[in-house]
This record gives structure tokens, C-alpha cells and sequence, in this order.
């Protein structure tokens, strides 16, 4: 391959029309060579590399090597780890969010980070997180779990609104995930790791290849696979163990789990091609395609309370919970024949009624013949994530610099439910379903033309513009007929669809799409050799909402030869998905300590409007930055303080209670098990935000110990105020917007090598946070402040093999116990005992699965 080429492929490592701002906050590679190689990244301008002084705003830049030190296998957890603005929980119990997991960055909602591989748009996800903890209730974001360390140079992380260059998504930042480009060499590595309390097993073989393509190019493959066991930080529900201590011997020992979800065959491929064409030219192509199988717990359904399944409560009106009983002949057309049993003892099996009136009597049946012991489903399904993106890129004759490229990305999620029922086909019911598959598909194209300009009055000038566009569509198939339908025993009170997730009807089939174009320009002025202006203006044109205008000013001077100040000044926005627009289930979830369902309508749904529901909005934003950068022999330090106002954002309401018209309606509309929904939600635009904190951001290289050392310290404090709320969104919510996250996170991390060993060790730091368990306003409390430690020892025995000895939260740091408030307990009628079969907060900013442990071998070649 040629030298031009590669230096080619180094500047525009994403494409010439993305540029440069290279700051940075974690080393990847020894110190030495951290010393002596300048670190450049691909965001935040559209102009030429510049040294890491020169940027106008902050970028952290995550080396590939660090990423596989990082102790984990899922990419949220390894970015968790090395940005500290970066959030992401364990879901456990929580429908679709357990599939693809939402993360925040800066305390914003998963869909408002917009992400890019190799400097192209990154299509979303096809799960809504519907049950997202508050802040990412609704979410719709891409699934950046497919994509595998072993595929990445770097990970560069804008933190600054970037509408005004990127588009819709830019609020809270962009991070760009750089494939490897090289044309050589490569690694196999085989991992083993497992958490202290023996559970969580998890195995993965990864690797990559770099190879020519022809003299004039690179082939760079990468590939990881992996399975993970299921957790289990559970206690047993006390409703469960009342049950075994009345001699039902039909209840598990454990009757819900609440931890991890089981992760099955994930594998994924990564591949990234680059030709040189000549003069200045070249070809590029990368894509992916992944894939895995996922399936987690579900609430326990109490055999003496599930409505449409056990009772529907007192349906006969002498003040005591009647057992619900199926009754043959009424479903065959005759007249009923079975008597009420009444549920008068702590075990329903034991009453004599029961034994005369059900199990005694062929033409009768309750379920508690089929599952005495009540049944906990469990929840999973099947992903696939593809993408494609080619294009070409160089300089024209003239000087003008182009990228031309075209992208297509697909995600869909085919949902299985285990281990329930659709009671309204009576005990002839499966057990397992398919309610249906999502399916996200996005196409982009991008034309990109800058140039630098010679300007007599001024040192350099940079000029940028470009269009793009993009269209995507959100798909919604049927689920198998048994997941949905009426059943002969609907008209008895036994529920519609499969319990839990009943699936998608043929008639909410479809495919609701919308078209975007954008036209941007963008300016960027060297005035003097010590001050850089730059400004971007951005046109954007949607189908469904009309259009958009947003701006951006960004600065830099330099004070010193050590010392700048930088600074950004924009307005962005978010245009919310078409499946938020257009999407309708029926969900289970607790509700202020009861299992109930929920309905979620599209918001130009009649009952919505009635509501108060209007047709979604874009979110608005403005943002600005101010920054310090203090850069002085092998010291590099910045502190930047960020301030980004939203206003309408987009989320999930809070669930309204039915009148009996809003039911009736519901029902001539379709939606199933009217009688059993206990309230509605919708999407709306009802809030308004403002989030501020600042970095810190601290980098040191020295040699100790006869060895390379570097020190990396970064420290982030954000906060989040609800500024305009109403009853659609409430109070508990806006105190989970608010205060779920820790304001304070940090991260010191200390990397030592020699010729034959290594080590790792990185300090993290989660200030208080609010501790809420099954979105109960009643279960709050304060989660305690905490300090983990992750740790790696690697050993070169040559030049090609390499083996490590790691653990993530090395100490085994406890999360906070669930331990309600007397005042919580007495809310929720004495739930204090009561902890829904959890262990921990669910909030816990470092989870709640304890130590985990890991070996790995690694081949070089």
C-alpha cells in the first residue's frame, strides 16, 4: 500500500467533509508512544486535523487497546467506564429496554446522542423503550452493543450539541466509532469471565484481520461471538412464600428473578474496505451484520389475584375475591352450570368449594388446575442488526475536497414471550409466543465539499458544505394467532392475547415511514495564529412536521503557548421517531406496587386527544459551552462547563385511569382486554429541561518503576432540572428526570507496562444517587455514594501470545439494599417487606451484579 494512501486514510478516517478536533481524554497505548504520536479524532469540525490545542470543542477519545482492557464485553459498559458523563443501567424486568439497552449521555435520553460509524449516521434501534427508567421512557436509540471492541480504533466522543453539522439527534452530543483501517496483522482472543456469585457466565471468542486489497487497499474484517448466563440478585416475593407456607407445594422455591437477562449466539461481523483510486481518490465501503438471541425474567403472576387469568376480583358483590372459573358448556353456547368458589383462604387449593365446584367437575376449570403455583413468563426475543455504507472521497482538481456516500441500516427485534398464556382459549392454550417483530430500516445519502480558501486578511479559512438525505420506516408485523386472538372463554373475563405482551394485531400491521433533506454550510476562520471563529448554519426539511433552521458558533484563542479558551454557542433538535408517532401495544407493569396492564396509543389516537394528547413535535434546543484548555509538557488538562435547555420533549406520558366510555371506545377500536387495562399512556411533548455541569478532563505521561506510565483523571458533575411540566408527565417522573442519576462521577485510571507485563487499574467514583425499585414513587430512597475498582494484568510471554487476569468491581462494592422509607411503606400499604423479588435498586449507577472476574488469551499476528 502506498505511504500517500495510508496518510490519506489516517486524515480522512471518516470521510474529509467530518475534520478534526482532536482532544482527548483517555491514553489507549503505552505512554511512550502517547508521548510521541499527536492525537487526532474525526468530530466536531468540518475542516483539516489540528493538534490537540487547537479544538474549538471537547471530544474524549477512547483508544481501541483501552476498550479491551476494559473488563467487558458489551460496548455500553466499556464507554460507562471511560466517560464518566455516560450512564447506563441494568434493566431487569423491563419488556423490550431488557433487549437493547438505552444509555444517557450527559443525563439526556438515549435517542438524543446521535451516533456515527466511521462519520456516517448510525440507524436506530427497533425497540422503544417503553419501561426506560424514567429518563429514557420511550427512547428509541440505535443499539450500540453490536458493535464489538475488537472492530474499533478509537471511539470519539463530541461532548457539544451538533444539530447545526449532524442533524436531528445532536443534543446531547455525538459519538463516532472509527473502524480499524489496517491492511495487516491482526488477533484472535478467547475470553472466560464469570460474577463472584457464580452466576453470569460468560464466553466470547473475538478477532480481527487486516489484509490488502490489491497493493492500492485495505480489507479489514473483525468478528465477535459470545453467550452469557442469566443473573440472579433476587429474593423470593412474599405473596410467593405465603403460598408455600400454606402447603402449595406448586411454588418455586424462587418464583420471580430479577437480574440480567440471558444472552444466547450473539455474534456480529464488522467489516471495513478502502481502495486508493489515484490522484488523491479513494473508495470505501464497511458494513455489519449481527445477531443474537436474548431472554429475560418477567413478573410472577399470583395464583389467587392475576386478573384474566386467576380472579377478576369481586365479581359477585358480597366483598370477597371470587376465584375466576371457566365453565365448558357456557362456551359451547349452553347455560352456565358452574358455582362461585370465593377465595377465602390463603390457599385456594385446600377449600372445599374448590375441590367440589372445580376440580371436581369436568365441565368446570380454573387455572389453578393447570398452574396451582401461579407462572412467572419470561420475556426475549431475536435481533438482527445490519448496515451497509459506501462511497468515495478525495480532492477535484480545483482544490475542493468531496465525499459522496450512500448508507443502509436495518434493525429488527421478532419478540418471544415463554412460559404464559392466553387464558381466553382455556386450558387448551400454548405456552409459548410470538406477538410480533419491529423492524427500523433507514437509508442515507450524503454529498460533502470543502475546502480551504486563501485569504489575504486572515491566517486560513476553511468552507464546507453539503445536502443529505435520509429516510426511514418502522414496521410492525402480526404476531402468531394464538398471541393475539379471542379466545371461546373472552366472554367469561379470561383475558385476550398472550399474558404479559399480547401480540400485534393484523390490523396494527404496518408501515409508517417519512422523508428528510437537509443543506448545511459551514465556515471556519484561522483569524490570527491564536484565534480560530467557526459557524455552521443547517437546513433540515421532514415530511411529517415541516422544516428546521439551527446554528452553531464555535471559538478558540490561544492565551499562551500552554493555555486556551474555547467556547459554542447552538440551537438544536430532535425529531421524534416515526415509531413514537405511530406506535400502540398493550404492556404489563406495575403500578404503584400492583402488576396491571397498560395501554400505550399513538398520540393521534381519540382517546389520547381526549387526554391531551397533540400530534408530536420536534425537541428544541439551545446550548452553550466554555472551556479551558491547559496543555504543558506531558500534561494535558481541560475544563469545559456546558449548559443545554430542551424545550417539548418527547417521552411517554404518565398512565391515565379509564372511564367506562374511554373503555367502550377502546373496544370498538380493537385494542384487546379492555376490561383487564387498567390505563393509558401516549408520546407526548410535555416538558422542558435544563441540564448543566461541567468536565474535567486530566492526562499525564511519565516513566516510573523502569516502565511507561500514563494517568488519566476525568471527572464529570451534571444536573438536571425540569423547568415546565404538567399532570401528563407528574411529579414522580420529573423527580426521576431529575435526580436518578448521581450529579457527580468520576474516573482515575492508571496504566503501567515493561517489556514482558502490564497493568490496568481504574478507580470509579458514583456520587448519591435516588434509589427507585419498579418505578414506585413509594419505594424512593437515597442510594448511597460509592468507589469501584477494575483491574487487568496482562503477561507477554512473546511477541504473539498474551495472556490477562481481570475483574471488574475487584472489591465486590455492594449496590444500596431496597429498604423502604417508613413514609414509602406506609404509601404503599405496608410494602415494606415487599420487595417485587428485588435485591437492589435498579437505579444503581454501577449495577447491582457485584464482582466479575475474567482470564483472557490474546494471539497477535
Amino acid at each position: 500500500m502506498s505511504t500517500k494512501f495510508r496518510a490519506t486514510t489516517l486524515a480522512l478516517a471518516v470521510g474529509v467533509a467530518l475534520g478534526t478536533a482532536p482532544v482527548y481524554a483517555a491514553e489507549s497505548d503505552s505512554a511512550k508512544e502517547d508521548a510521541n504520536i499527536e492525537k487526532i479524532v474525526v468530530v466536531g469540525s468540518r475542516g483539516a486535523p489540528r493538534s490537540v490545542n487547537d479544538s474549538p470543542v471537547p471530544i474524549d477519545l477512547i483508544g481501541g487497546d483501552e476498550l479491551n482492557r476494559g473488563g467487558n464485553t458489551d460496548m455500553l459498559e466499556l464507554l460507562k467506564g471511560s466517560v464518566p458523563s455516560f450512564n447506563v443501567h441494568t434493566n431487569p424486568i423491563s419488556d423490550a429496554a431488557s433487549l437493547v439497552k438505552p444509555a444517557n449521555l450527559r443525563g439526556l435520553s438515549s435517542d438524543s446522542t446521535l451516533i456515527l460509524v466511521n462519520g456516517k449516521r448510525r440507524h436506530r434501534a427497533s425497540v422503544i423503550a417503553m419501561l426506560g427508567g424514567g429518563i429514557n421512557d420511550g427512547a428509541q436509540g440505535p443499539d450500540i452493543s453490536v458493535i464489538p471492541s475488537s472492530a474499533l480504533k478509537q471511539v470519539e466522543v463530541l461532548r457539544d450539541g451538533a444539530a447545526a453539522q449532524y442533524g436531528s439527534d445532536a443534543i446531547a452530543g455525538v459519538m463516532n466509532f472509527v473502524l480499524k483501517d489496517d491492511a495487516d496483522g491482526g488477533h484472535l482472543t478467547a475470553r472466560y469471565g464469570s460474577y463472584y456469585e457464580g452466576d453470569g457466565e460468560t464466553v466470547e471468542i473475538s478477532g480481527n484481520v487486516g489484509m490488502e486489497l490489491t497493493k492500492d487497499g485495505f480489507a479489514n474484517i473483525s468478528f465477535q461471538y459470545k453467550n452469557a448466563d442469566a443473573t440472579s440478585r433476587s429474593v423470593q416475593r412474599p405473596d410467593a412464600q405465603g403460598f408455600i407456607d400454606n402447603g402449595n407445594t406448586a411454588v418455586s422455591s424462587l418464583a420471580q428473578i430479577w437480574g440480567s437477562p440471558e444472552v444466547n449466539d450473539d455474534y456480529t461481523v464488522f467489516a471495513n474496505f478502502g481502495l486508493d483510486l489515484g490522484n488523491d481518490n479513494e473508495a470505501y465501503m464497511f458494513g455489519n451484520f449481527s445477531e443474537r438471541d436474548v431472554r429475560g425474567g418477567f413478573y410472577f403472576r399470583n395464583p389467587h389475584t392475576r386478573g384474566g387469568v386467576y380472579s377478576n376480583g369481586d365479581t359477585d358483590g358480597d366483598g370477597v375475591r371470587n376465584l375466576l372459573i371457566g365453565d365448558v358448556a357456557q362456551a359451547g353456547g349452553a347455560d352456565r352450570t358452574c358455582l362461585p368458589v370465593n377465595i377465602t383462604s390463603a390457599n385456594v387449593l385446600d377449600q372445599a368449594d374448590y375441590q367440589t365446584n372445580v376440580a371436581g367437575n369436568d365441565n368446570c376449570f380454573s387455572f389453578n388446575e393447570r398452574l396451582p403455583g401461579g407462572f412467572t413468563p419470561n420475556f426475549g426475543g431475536n435481533i438482527i442488526d445490519t448496515s451497509i455504507t459506501m462511497g468515495t472521497r478525495g480532492e477535484m482538481d480545483n482544490g475542493v475536497m468531496y465525499d459522496f456516500s450512500g448508507s443502509v441500516g436495518m434493525n429488527e427485534s421478532s419478540y418471544v414471550i415463554y412460559d404464559t398464556l392466553n387464558s381466553s382459549l382455556g386450558l387448551d392454550t400454548p405456552r409459548d409466543f410470538s406477538p410480533g417483530k419491529h423492524r427500523q430500516l433507514e437509508k442515507t445519502f450524503n454529498m460533502d465539499f470543502s475546502k480551504d480558501i486563501d485569504v489575504d486578511a486572515i491566517d486560513g479559512l476553511m468552507v464546507a458544505g453539503g445536502y443529505e438525505w435520509h429516510a426511514e420506516s418502522f414496521e410492525v408485523t402480526a404476531g402468531n394467532p394464538a398471541s393475539f386472538e379471542a379466545g371461546p372463554y373472552v366472554d367469561q373475563g379470561f383475558g385476550i392475547g398472550s399474558n404479559g405482551f399480547p401480540g400485534f394485531k393484523p390490523e396494527s400491521e404496518g408501515v409508517f415511514s417519512r422523508q428528510n433533506f437537509a443543506f448545511y454550510v459551514d465556515v471556519e476562520a484561522q483569524i490570527t495564529d491564536d484565534l480560530l471563529i467557526g459557524t455552521a448554519v443547517r437546513y433540515e426539511d421532514y415530511s411529517t412536521f415541516g422544516s428546521d433552521v439551527n446554528y452553531k458558533i464555535t471559538g478558540q484563542y490561544n492565551v499562551t503557548d500552554d493555555i486556551s479558551l474555547r467556547g459554542s454557542i447552538s440551537t438544536g433538535f430532535r425529531a421524534p421517531t416515526v415509531g413514537q408517532a405511530n406506535y400502540s401495544n398493550v404492556q404489563t407493569e406495575l403500578s404503584e406496587g400492583l402488576l396491571t396492564d397498560t395501554a400505550l396509543l399513538p398520540p393521534t389516537n381519540p382517546i389520547a386527544i381526549q387526554l391531551g394528547a397533540t400530534e408530536l413535535t420536534p425537541e428544541q434546543s439551545e446550548s452553550y459551552t466554555l472551556g479551558l484548555v491547559w496543555n504543558v509538557g506531558d500534561l494535558f488538562m481541560t475544563l469545559d462547563y456546558y449548559n443545554i435547555s430542551v424545550e417539548d420533549r418527547v417521552s411517554k406520558s404518565a398512565t391515565y385511569n379509564l372511564t367506562q366510555d374511554d373503555r367502550d371506545a377502546l373496544s370498538d377500536a380493537g385494542v384487546p382486554n379492555v376490561d383487564s387495562i387498567s390505563g393509558v399512556s401516549f408520546f407526548t411533548n410535555d416538558f422542558d429541561t435544563t441540564t448543566e455541569g461541567f468536565d474535567l478532563i486530566a492526562n499525564y505521561t511519565t516513566d516510573l518503576f523502569n516502565g511507561d506510565t500514563s494517568f488519566s483523571l476525568a471527572y464529570n458533575y451534571n444536573e438536571t432540572t425540569v423547568d415546565k411540566y404538567s399532570d401528563v408527565t407528574g411529579d414522580f417522573k420529573v423527580s426521576r428526570l431529575e435526580n436518578d442519576l448521581p450529579n457527580h462521577r468520576a474516573t482515575f485510571t492508571w496504566a503501567q507496562s515493561w517489556d514482558d507485563v502490564s497493568i490496568f487499574v481504574r478507580g470509579n467514583y458514583y456520587g448519591e444517587y435516588q434509589g427507585v425499585h419498579v418505578d414506585y414513587d413509594a419505594t424512593i430512597n437515597t442510594g448511597e455514594a460509592a468507589i469501584t475498582l477494575d483491574a487487568e494484568v496482562s503477561y507477554f510471554i512473546n511477541d504473539s501470545f498474551t495472556v490477562s487476569l481481570g475483574a471488574q468491581n475487584l472489591l465486590d462494592q455492594e449496590a444500596t439494599k431496597i429498604n423502604f422509607t417508613e413514609e414509602g411503606a406506609a404509601s404503599c400499604g405496608g410494602c415494606v417487606n415487599n420487595q417485587w423479588g428485588g435485591m437492589y435498586y435498579e437505579t444503581s449507577p454501577f449495577g447491582f451484579n457485584g464482582g466479575f472476574y475474567y482470564v483472557k488469551a490474546t494471539y497477535n499476528f
